[in-house]
This record gives structure tokens, C-alpha cells and sequence, in this order.
């Protein structure tokens, strides 16, 4: 059945909303279906080259046609999804909400800030873990989609009903995962270093409503240096500092990425294949996108992707028995890695 689910398999920030645009472009989706809450950004190019970051609505969304959906596995912080529905100038036609999707509010934020969550395990105080467990403890007093009137527009009772309509007419769904694999709260070796919930596709099919047997098409992707936000937020093995990457990359020295929901200094680190190993055996995917390989081969911009990429490429391959099939380069670039692998050979 045609549905694609994206998914990390590190610690979040491998270029999901990359590579979910990808998917829907290609693939010509109906829609893209954005699970999770706002505990973490996705960013896609927009049609006039500049870099949107959004965490409520899907990345795959950006410059494209794709219908938009929010299931009722969702988690809705309502000021910041007004932000990025005017953002983007997103039609009720458009968006479409469940009902049933659960409410962040400025209480659940509240209460992460109390219980220190940022300092001890570096969450980033979205709201969004305590409106979960509000909502596990089946509290009575909990907000849903339903009960807010600024929403009426884009509501509807079941969009599992509507997504179905359209797998069974053979329209392609993609299911736009949140985080990393390495994060999950039930699959990390690094607890209590996780998220609120589980960042696996079988979940992310799950919170949108479909059933495992739609699924045709499972999208993995990876960084060529993965990233923890910044803090105290578990182990991550092979940490180096910024200006050792930057004096690799061929960037200038006080380069630094930034977490997408809190704005800190990320820390990074070289390739470790335990957690991507444990990714591919939990999702399997169908193939596997490796991001941010302008660290790896710098030159790629005036000379297109060298032999340092197949050399990188063919290393990671060995280390996780698994083949990559593109290779991302910037924030807008896939590279066939077959093609790669071509150029070194001809």
C-alpha cells in the first residue's frame, strides 16, 4: 500500500523534513502527515531558496501541493501552529486536524521547567511529555483539538477516514516521524536520556491511524556526524567540539549548529553505528538517506561529490551491513549514492 514514513534512526536532526519534501515531491504524495509535538523543528527549502523550520506542521509540506495532516496522535502547542499556518499561508482546505489530537499548554510547559527536565536529561521544555502523561493518566480535565475554537476550521472527527480514502485510491501518504531512534523512550540503551514517547515507525504508523500493512515504503535517515542537543543530554559517543569539525569542513571556526526548538549550541560527534545498528533492526527500512556529507567532502560544491564521499560512504555501509542509498549534501541536495560510487570507479 502506498505509504512512506520517515524516520532517525540517531538522535534527531538527520534531515527528516529533507528528506520527507523529497518523498512528496517524487512521489507526487496527496499528503503528508505530521506526528509528535513541537518538542522538535523540521526544516525544508521553500520555493524561493530559503530554509523554513516548522514544529507543528510537516517539512514535507514546503513547497509543495501535499495535503496536511495532524492525527490524532499528535501534540498541538495552538500558538505555535497559528504562527506556522500563517507562515505558510495554509488554507482550512488544506490542514486537516483530528479532534482527538491532544493540547500543550502553558501549564504542561510549566511544569517541565519544575521538574528541572532541561538541566537533568536536556528536554527541551516543549510541554509536550507533560500533556502526554496528563493525557496517559486519562484526566478528564485534558484539552483536546475539539475543545479549541481556534482550530474549528481545520477540525474533522476521524482524519484517519480521510487518509484512508486516499490509500485506497492508490494516492501516496507520508507519514513524517519526529526525533531519533536513539531517543525512544522504549528502545534507547541511554535511559533515562529519552524522549516522551516512541520515535519507531511502527509508532509513527500508529499515532497517524493507518495499519502496519500500508506501509510499502520505509525512509531512513542518518548524519554523517550525529548530534544530541546541547546540556546534559545523554551519552554520545565520539563527541568532538565544533571547531574540529569546522577546520574539517572547511567552514569558518565559530561554526556551530543550533537546536531547533530551544536554540542551543548542539554537540556533535563522529559516526557511531551502535545506535543506527539497533534502527535498522527495529524499522528495516526500504532505504536509507545519509545527511550532511558537505562535513564529510567540503568540495562537493564546486566539484560535485569526490572520493571522499565514496570512501565515507563505504565505511558506514561495512559498519551497519546496510547500503546507503543518497547522500544529502546542504540543505536541499540528494545524491543517487549508487551514482557516487559510479564516479570513483570510472
Amino acid at each position: 500500500m502506498p505509504v512512506s514514513v520517515v524516520v532517525g534512526g540517531q538522535f534527531g536532526s538527520e534531515g527528516k523534513g529533507k528528506v520527507s519534501q523529497f518523498i512528496v515531491r517524487s512521489a507526487a504524495a496527496a499528503a503528508v502527515v505530521r506526528v509528535g509535538g513541537p518538542n522538535s523543528g523540521h526544516t525544508a527549502v521553500d520555493g524561493a531558496g530559503r530554509l523554513v523550520t516548522l514544529r507543528q506542521l510537516p517539512a514535507g509540506a514546503i513547497a509543495t501541493n501535499a495535503k496536511i495532516v495532524l492525527p490524532a496522535g499528535s501534540l498541538i502547542d495552538v500558538a505555535l501552529l497559528l504562527n506556522e499556518i500563517n507562515l505558510l499561508e495554509i488554507s482550512p482546505s488544506r490542514l486537516r486536524i483530528d479532534a482527538n489530537a491532544s493540547i500543550v499548554t502553558e501549564k504542561h510547559k510549566q511544569d517541565e521547567r519544575d521538574e528541572a527536565l532541561i538541566e537533568n536529561i536536556g528536554s527541551t521544555g516543549s510541554g509536550t511529555g507533560a500533556s502526554l502523561r496528563e493525557r496517559l493518566s486519562r484526566n478528564a480535565s485534558h484539552q483536546l483539538a475539539k475543545h479549541q475554537s481556534e482550530l474549528r476550521d481545520y477540525l474533522v472527527e476521524n482524519t484517519s477516514e480521510i487518509l484512508r480514502a486516499m490509500i485506497n485510491a492508490g494516492e501516496r501518504v507520508v507519514v513524517e516521524g519526529t526525533q531519533g531512534f536513539g531517543l525512544s523512550l522504549w528502545r534507547t540503551r541511554d535511559f533515562p536520556f529519552a524522549t516522551s514517547r516512541d520515535t519507531s515507525a511502527a509508532a509513527f504508523v500508529s499515532e497517524a491511524g493507518l495499519a502496519p500493512h500500508d506501509v510499502d515504503d520505509v525512509a531512513m535517515a542518518l548524519r554523517s556526524f550525529p548530534i544530541r542537543v546541547g546540556g546534559n543530554s545523554g551519552p554520545l559517543p565520539n563527541e568532538i567540539d565544533w571547531p574540529s569539525l569546522a577546520r574539517e569542513a572547511e567552514l569558518d571556526l565559530d561554526y556551530h549548529e543550533l537546536t531547533s526548538a530551544t536554540h542551543r549550541v548542539r554537540r556533535i560527534g563522529r559516526f557511531d553505528e551502535r545506535v543506527v545498528r539497533d534502527a535498522v533492526v527495529c524499522n528495516q527500512p526500504h532505504r536509507i538517506f545519509l545527511n550532511h556529507m558537505d562535513y564529510v567532502d567540503p568540495r562537493w560544491r564546486s566539484a560535485g561529490p569526490g572520493d571522499r564521499s565514496a570512501r565515507f560512504v563505504e565505511d558506514i555501509e561495512q559498519r551497519i551491513g546496510r547500503a546507503i542509498d543518497y547522500l544529502g549534501y546542504g540543505p536541499d541536495v540528494l545524491e543517487s549514492a549508487n551514482g557516487v560510487r559510479l564516479k570513483r570507479t570510472a
